[in-house]
């Protein structure tokens, strides 16, 4: 085999090898991050758990059988439909960004939040298919009964929705991902407004609304860190952390407006003030309250320091305190779905 010689240098010797560019390093989870990511997890878990037990207490008011297993899957619900929601808002929003490329867009977790979406919807079907009542043995679970009733449809609906986006999930077209939250979505707008309420399609519309922002505004952020992360450019993640906090200030209000006139329409305001103290409902909702303004507050300083710091990715900081807060926001959302509603007299 013939070899090749290097070609000659200045001075007739051979030339320096070309200097081989080094290999980015691997990321690797810290330990510290992974226990932090850990206790996260736990916490999050506790507060649909406990929270139907500690907002009923002394109010007097009966708790659905297994309302602290309701809610722990709804919050796992509702984390599923957000996931690839933001994945999608954030990625429209990365592409009107100017300049250079943010690099690599983030590893997907439609497929598994899609898995971790179908069982919740799986579990919360069983119990819908008993009667709303907690399933101990399969032959308690009437199947057949789901196609019978308007919340068992609803049900398996959404079983179904995390099924298909399951396989949506594979393909390579994160617009096709969204369908199927959106289905989630609207199959959960209807379920809360039940046909014997007043002027149900309005209830369903605000919620419908009020549930599309919210998933946009979580999800969003939590794929525009992800991405700005991976990135590694100040200018252009500093460009869309700015642009999101623009979009996000829209769905706030949004989430602001549906969420007050859906309130004074389950309490009057002849009683809204007797039953935010004296109901579970009434003490989650406050709960609520409180979380979406420190989420507030924690968006302001995210704003503040893209403006005004020397480093705009410094605003990175308060935005993980903001995702985290989010999630306790959809922690305790849940918990009002497992919640008696409020009586209106």
């Amino acid at each position: 085999m013939p070899l090749i010689r290097p070609p000659a240098g200045p001075n007739g010797g051979d030339a320096a090898p070309l200097p081989v560019p080094a290999a980015a390093p691997a990321r690797r989870l810290s330990p510290g991050r992974a226990v932090a990511a850990l206790a996260l997890v736990a916490v999050a878990a506790l507060i649909p758990l406990l929270g139907p037990v500690a907002a009923l207490h002394g109010t007097g008011e009966a708790a659905a059988p297994g309302a602290g297993g309701i809610a722990l899957l709804r919050t796992v619900l509702f984390a599923a439909v957000c996931v690839p929601a933001g994945e999608w808002f954030a990625g429209r929003l990365a592409r009107r960004v100017p300049g250079a490329p943010l690099g690599d867009a983030p590893r997907s977790w439609a497929l598994f939040a899609a898995g971790a979406g179908f069982v919740a919807a799986l579990g919360l079907a069983s119990v819908v298919a008993t009667g709303n009542l907690v399933p101990h043995r399969l032959a308690e679970i009437d199947v057949g009964g789901l196609y019978r009733t308007r919340d068992g449809a609803l049900a398996l609906l959404e079983v179904n929705a995390f099924a298909v986006a399951g396989l949506c999930a594979l393909s390579r077209r994160p617009a096709g991902r969204v369908w199927p939250s959106a289905a989630v979505v609207v199959a959960e707008a209807l379920r809360v407004h039940p046909a014997t309420e007043h002027s149900p399609l309005v209830g369903s519309g605000l919620t419908l609304v009020h549930l599309t922002c919210a998933a946009l505004w979580a999800g969003g952020l939590l794929h525009v860190l992800r991405t700005v992360r991976r990135g590694r450019a100040s200018g252009p993640g500093a460009a869309l952390l700015g642009l999101y906090a623009r979009v996000a200030a829209v769905l706030l209000a949004a989430i602001t407006a549906t969420g007050v006139w859906s309130s004074l329409r389950r309490m009057p305001p002849g009683t809204i003030l007797h039953q935010l103290t004296a109901t579970a409902y009434g003490r989650t909702l406050v709960a609520k309250v409180f979380l979406v303004a420190a989420v507030a507050v924690l968006a302001l300083c995210a704003r503040r320091r893209l403006r005004r710091a020397a480093d705009p990715l410094g605003a990175c900081v308060p935005a993980r305190g903001e995702v985290v807060a989010l999630g306790v926001v959809v922690a305790v959302s849940a918990v009002l779905t497992a919640l008696p509603l409020p009586i209106r007299w």
